[in-house]
């Protein structure tokens, strides 16, 4: 046994024969390079600055025209003219806000007062409708549902200003035309409000709370209104928002609609002036700051609003 160990080891000391080297213990991995890291911070800044300078380019040329209307609004006649669009002039704001309301008896009062009552009166009847519609496809089943939601779909295709000439007519025929119901009714139709609530429906109201309530004893008319347009209260605000600024802004309703100046909206009674204003130089300030005074309740209608616009935004995007 001896013997053939030597034999061995004299073999593995041969001339010729390396023998095997010891395992060497494991080193640690080389550090990463920084310059990969380094450059991807890089390429990281410069792509948010490069989105931050986009957003603040849209948001000046969104801003622009507001900020000429504001700085305009304070000059006179005269500066309006002479000075540059953006400089300011003798400070007339106040001026021009007396004059704006006082000029012809003070129609223009009269007239923002009916923008009022059209916009409030009927965005609050249609936001209610279109949330009862929305609400009804939604929770019951009836025949031909799908279908007739199809239709209402295809309301949303349709221009407003398509409709205007069929609705003069309608009117016409009726005897309303230059009356407050003119112009307010076909207000209160909204298809788009329509498929807006019952997506809200979809997203706000489970079920379950449905039947729960059912099984109480809720009556229809009061699981609608005590149990289910609690819920769908932020859908009923974006609905209301939505309409307020169409109903604000809607000139062509008027223009068809109303021949009367007592009945004008805001904006039909400013066109009116403006197209004076080649015979009447005097009205330029006052249509002017007549818009600034016009933008004012659309701001302060967002503004009071909005969180529950925003939050409202949001209903059905998580399932």
């Amino acid at each position: 046994m001896t013997a053939s160990l030597a034999a061995a080891d004299a073999a593995g000391a041969a001339p010729g024969r390396v023998p095997a080297p010891a395992p060497a213990a494991s080193a640690p991995p080389p550090p990463a390079p920084a310059a990969p890291a380094r450059r991807a911070r890089g390429s990281g800044l410069l792509s948010r600055t490069a989105v931050n300078a986009v957003l603040l380019l849209v948001a000046a040329y969104t801003l622009m025209p507001l900020a000429w209307l504001v700085l305009a609004a304070t000059k006179n006649r005269r500066d309006l003219f002479a000075t540059d669009p953006y400089a300011l002039g003798d400070f007339s704001l106040f001026t021009n806000l007396g004059e704006v309301f006082t000029y012809d008896d003070g129609i223009f009062g009269r007239w923002l007062a009916n923008s009022l009552l059209y916009t409030v009166v009927g965005s609050t009847l249609s936001a209610l409708i279109s949330v009862a519609c929305g609400y009804a496809f939604h929770a019951y089943g009836f025949r031909y549902k799908e279908r007739l939601f199809g239709v209402v779909l295809a309301g949303v295709l349709v221009p407003a200003t398509v409709l205007q000439l069929p609705l003069y007519l309608m009117a016409s025929a009726a005897g309303a035309v230059n009356t407050y119901a003119a112009y307010l009714v076909p207000a209160l139709v909204n298809p788009f409000g329509v498929y807006l609530a019952r997506v809200f429906a979809e997203g706000y109201v489970p079920d379950e709370v449905l039947a729960a309530a059912r099984v109480d004893g809720a009556g229809e008319l009061r699981l609608f209104a005590h149990v289910s347009f609690p819920m769908l209260w932020p859908g009923f605000v974006t609905i209301f928002l939505f309409t307020f600024t169409a109903i604000w802004n809607n000139f062509y309703g008027a223009l068809t609609m109303l021949n009367d100046e007592r009945l004008y909206p805001v904006s039909l009674g400013l066109f009116m002036w403006n197209r004076s204003v080649y015979q009447q130089p005097e009205l330029y300030p006052l249509v002017i700051t007549g818009s600034l005074v016009a933008v004012v309740p659309l701001v302060l209608a967002f503004l009071g609003l909005q969180r529950f616009w925003r939050s409202g935004l949001t209903a059905g995007a998580v399932k």
